[in-house]
C-alpha cells in the first residue's frame, strides 16, 4: 500500500485529471518491465546452473533457453536494471521507449501493446517512478502482488472515465478455487471476459507446479471489451511466457463462433447484472441454447434486464462434449425467478451442473458483496450425472484487512478436498491429510529448539533485575519534592513502589519455574512421539493409520496451549518489571541499572518469545487442518456435512424451486465451542469490522455536511 500511495502522490502532483490515464499507462509499462525482469532473473539463474561448460567457461544464454520456462527473454536494453543505472545525463524517456520496443520485437504477442510515449514525460517523474518500482518488496514480488498493483492503476482508469466498470481483476483466492476444481491441463481454454488474464496465469502456475509446460499443452483464448484490459492481458500472458490469443470485443455481440463446442475448459469472472444488452442483436445467437434464450426484457429500456444468464449459456455452449467450466456469478443468479429460472431449469436438465460454492462477503477488493462459483462438467460419470455438490463456504475465510478476506492456502486445499471426495478421489484426500500430518510433526520438531532459546535471555534478564533489586535501598532517590498523596509521604511512596517491583520480580521467577517444568514435561514426551512418528512414514497412507497418528498427537494440544500461556506470561512479567523500574523507580538514574544490557536481553527475549510462540501456533494450526477434515469425513469418504456440503439430486433441486443456492440444502452447522485462538481471531475480526464502520461513519458525516452546505 505504501507503493500505491507513493505513485498516487507522484502522478497526482504531476498531472491533471485529463492526463491521468497517460501517467497510469506509463506506470503500468514500468510495472510490467519490473515484473518481467524479476521473472527473467529468476529463470536465468536456474538456466545458468544447467549450462554446459568448456574450458571452465559456460556458453552465453540464448532466447531458446527460455522456452517453456515461464518467463520471456529480455535483451540487455530491455532489462529494468539498465534503466535504473542510467547515467545522470541520459535521456531516460528514450531509454524506456527503447526497452519497450525491444520487448515487443522479442515477443509476438506484445507487438503494438506496450506504452512507448515516455519521452513526453518529465525526466524527474520517470526517474522517481523507476526508483519506486525498484523497492525491495517489488524486486522480490510474486505475480499476485503485481496483480494487485495492476488493479490499483486500472482503478485510476475507471475513475478517469478511461474504462467502464473497472471489473478486471479477480482475487487470487477465487481464481485458484476455480482452477483447483476444474483442473485445466490441456487443449483450448477460453475466458470471454478475461480482464487481466488472471485465470490463464493461474492455470500456468497450476501446471508449472505439476512439472508441466502450459505453453506446450494449452492454447489460451481471451476476449475483453476494453482496449486497456486487452493490452494488460497480453502483457500478463507474455510476462509468464504463456501462449494465447487475446482479442478486443464486446462478448455479447462479438461472437467467437469457431470456438463453439470446441473448448476443453471455460473460466471467467464476467461483469454481473449487466442490463443494457440489445435483445435484437442477440436473439439469433447460437450460444443461447435454451428454449427461453433471453432471460427477460426491461419494460422501460426494451433491453435485456439482466445478462447473467446470457453469460451462463455462453460458458456452457463453448464447452466440448467433455469440457469443464468454472466461473464467478452474482449470488442472486442462483435463485433468480421468471425467465432466468426457466433457463436454469434447462441447464440443470443437461446434467452438466457439477458443483456450486457460496463465497462470503469482502473477497473482491472493490466490492463487498458475496458471490457464487459455478462449475459445469459435461463429462461427468454416470453415477454423478444426476447429482450436484453444494458447498457453503461463506464461513470459511481468512481476515486480511478490515475490508478484505480471502482463503488461506489450507482453507483452499480443504475446500478442494471436499470436491475430491465427491468425485471418489480418496487417495488425493488421504495425500492431503498425510501432508498435514507430516507438516504438523515437522513444525513440532522445531519447538524444543525454540523453547531452549528462551532460556538464556530469561535467565540473564531476571539476574539483572534481581541484582538491581538487591541493591535498592538508601541509594534510591526519595523524590522529596513530591506532595503528600492520600497521607503518604514521598518515602512511603518510594518504598511502596519497591515492594510492587519486588512482587513483580517474584511473580516472574515463579512464572519461569512453571514454564521450565511445563517445558520439560512436554519435551520429554514429544521427543518420544517424534521418534515414533519417524518410523511411520510408510504406513500413513491409510485412513486408519492417519487417524491413529492424529489421536496420538491430541495429547500434546493442551500441553502446547498451556506452554504458550506460560511463555506469554513470563514475557509480560519481564517487560512489566523493566518498565516499572524505569518509570516508578527512576532506574535509569542509578548506577546499579545496566540499561544497555537490560535492553539487549529484553530485545532478545522479544525475538525468542515470538519464535517460540510461532512454532507452537504453526504446529497447532496445521494439526487443526487434520482435525477439520477428519472430524467431517471420518471414513475418508464423502458424507453430507451440515453447514458445509451436501450432494443433492435433480429431484431435490426441483423441490427447492430449482434453486442453486447451497445454503438451502446444507443447513446450519452445530455450534462448536470456541477455544482461545478462535476467540482471539474473532476479536480481531470484530475490531477490524468496527474500524471499518467508524471509517465509513466519518465519510458519511463529511458527505452529509457537504450536502447541507450545498442546500443552504
Amino acid at each position: 500500500m505504501r507503493i500505491h500511495q507513493s505513485v498516487s502522490s507522484l502522478i497526482g502532483s504531476k498531472s491533471s485529471s485529463q492526463a491521468i490515464s497517460a501517467d497510469v499507462q506509463a506506470a503500468l509499462g514500468l510495472i510490467f518491465l519490473r515484473h518481467a525482469t524479476n521473472r527473467f532473473n529468476a529463470v536465468q539463474a536456474k538456466i545458468e546452473k544447467g549450462l554446459p561448460s568448456r574450458g571452465g567457461k559456460k556458453r552465453p544464454i540464448t532466447k531458446d533457453d527460455f522456452k517453456g520456462k515461464s518467463a520471456i527473454f529480455l535483451p540487455t536494453e530491455a532489462q529494468y536494471d539498465r534503466i535504473l543505472n542510467l547515467a545522470e545525463n541520459a535521456d531516460i524517456g528514450k531509454s524506456i521507449n527503447t526497452a519497450m520496443k525491444a520487448v515487443e520485437d522479442e515477443t509476438q504477442m506484445l507487438q503494438g501493446v506496450l506504452p512507448k510515449e515516455y519521452t513526453s514525460f518529465e525526466p524527474d517523474l520517470l526517474y522517481n517512478l523507476v526508483r519506486i518500482f525498484d523497492r525491495e518488496e517489488l524486486r522480490k514480488a510474486t505475480g499476485d502482488v503485481f496483480g494487485r498493483i495492476y488493479e490499483y492503476f486500472l482503478n485510476k482508469f475507471a475513475m478517469s472515465g478511461a474504462q467502464e466498470g473497472g471489473e478486471f481483476f479477480t482475487p487470487p483466492s477465487l481464481v485458484r478455487t476455480i482452477v483447483n476444481m476444474i483442473e485445466p491441463d490441456r487443449g483450448n481454454i477460453l475466458d470471454p471476459a478475461c480482464g487481466s488474464a488472471g485465470m490463464f496465469v493461474q492455470t500456468g502456475h497450476f501446471l508449472e507446479n505439476r512439472g508441466e509446460d502450459a505453453s506446450a499443452k494449452i492454447t489460451f483464448y481471451g476476449q475483453e471489451k476494453s482496449d486497456t484490459n486487452t493490452r494488460l492481458a497480453r502483457m500478463n500472458l507474455a510476462v509468464h511466457a504463456l501462449e494465447g490469443i487475446i482479442r478486443q470485443g464486446n462478448t455479447f455481440y462479438d461472437r467467437w463462433e469457431e470456438l463453439l463446442g470446441q473448448c476443453d475448459f471455460v473460466m471467467s469472472n464476467p461483469p454481473f447484472n449487466v442490463d443494457g444488452v440489445s435483445p435484437e442483436k442477440v436473439k439469433t445467437d447460437p450460444r443461447l441454447f435454451t428454449e427461453k434464450k433471453i432471460p427477460g426484457i426491461a419494460a422501460k429500456t426494451k433491453a435485456v434486464s439482466n445478462a447473467n444468464y446470457l453469460w451462463i449459456q455462453y460458458f456452457y455452449s463453448y464447452l466440448n462434449e467433455r469440457g469443464r467450466a468454472g466461473f464467478v456469478m452474482a449470488s442472486s443468479a442462483s435463485d433468480a425467478g421468471h425467465g432466468e429460472k426457466e433457463i436454469r431449469e434447462e441447464l440443470i436438465a443437461t446434467q452438466a451442473v457439477d458443483i456450486i460454492i457460496s463465497i462470503g462477503t469482502n473477497f473482491f477488493y472493490t466490492k463487498s458483496l458475496p458471490c457464487t462459483l459455478w462449475f459445469f462438467d459435461k463429462g461427468k460419470p454416470a453415477e454423478r450425472q444426476d447429482k450436484v455438490l453444494m458447498i457453503d463456504a461463506r464461513n470459511v475465510y481468512r481476515v486480511v484487512t478490515r475490508k478484505i478476506r480471502d482463503f488461506s492456502e489450507e482453507q483452499l486445499q480443504n475446500i478442494t478436498a471436499v470436491a475430491w471426495l465427491y468425485r471418489g478421489q480418496q487417495e488425493r484426500y488421504l495425500g492431503l491429510v498425510q501432508k498435514y500430518l507430516n507438516k504438523t510433526h515437522q513444525e513440532a520438531g522445531t519447538i524444543e529448539g525454540a523453547l531452549t532459546q528462551l532460556e538464556s535471555p530469561l535467565i540473564k534478564l531476571t539476574q539483572l533485575l534481581q541484582s538491581f533489586s538487591d541493591r535498592l535501598a538508601a541509594s534510591l532517590p526519595l523524590l522529596k519534592d513530591l506532595p503528600e498523596v492520600e497521607g503518604l509521604v514521598a518515602e512511603d511512596i518510594a518504598n511502596q513502589n519497591i515492594e510492587t517491583f519486588r512482587a513483580t520480580l517474584a511473580e516472574l521467577e515463579a512464572g519461569i519455574q512453571e514454564f521450565t517444568e511445563a517445558r520439560e514435561d512436554l519435551i520429554s514426551e514429544l521427543q518420544l512421539h517424534l521418534a515414533w512418528f519417524a518410523t511411520q512414514a510408510e504406513s500413513l497412507s491409510t485412513n486408519e493409520a492417519q487417524k491413529e497418528c492424529a489421536t496420538r498427537f491430541v495429547h500434546f494440544i493442551p500441553q502446547l496451549k498451556t506452554l504458550q500461556k506460560h511463555i506469554n506470561e513470563v514475557h509480560k512479567l519481564g517487560t512489566r518489571a523493566v518498565e516499572f523500574a524505569e518509570k516508578k523507580l527512576d532506574a535509569r538514574k542509578l548506577d546499579t541499572w545496566d540499561a544497555k544490557e537490560i535492553k539487549k536481553q529484553r530485545d532478545a527475549l522479544d525475538i525468542v518469545r515470538d519464535t517460540a510462540i510461532s512454532a507452537i501456533k504453526s504446529t497447532l494450526y496445521v494439526k487443526a487442518q487434520v482435525s477439520w477434515l477428519q472430524s467431517r469425513f471420518p471414513e475418508a469418504v464423502f458424507v453430507d456435512v451440515p453447514g458445509l456440503c451436501k450432494v443433492v439430486t435433480r429431484d431435490e433441486i426441483a423441490k427447492q424451486d430449482s434453486s442453486l443456492t447451497p445454503g438451502r440444502y446444507v443447513g446450519v452447522a452445530a455450534v462448536d465451542g470456541e477455544d482461545e485462538d478462535d476467540f482471539e481471531e474473532r476479536m480481531r475480526e470484530i475490531h477490524l469490522e468496527l474500524a471499518s464502520l467508524n471509517e465509513e461513519a466519518v465519510e458519511l458525516a463529511a458527505s452529509i455536511a457537504v450536502n447541507f452546505e450545498e442546500l443552504f
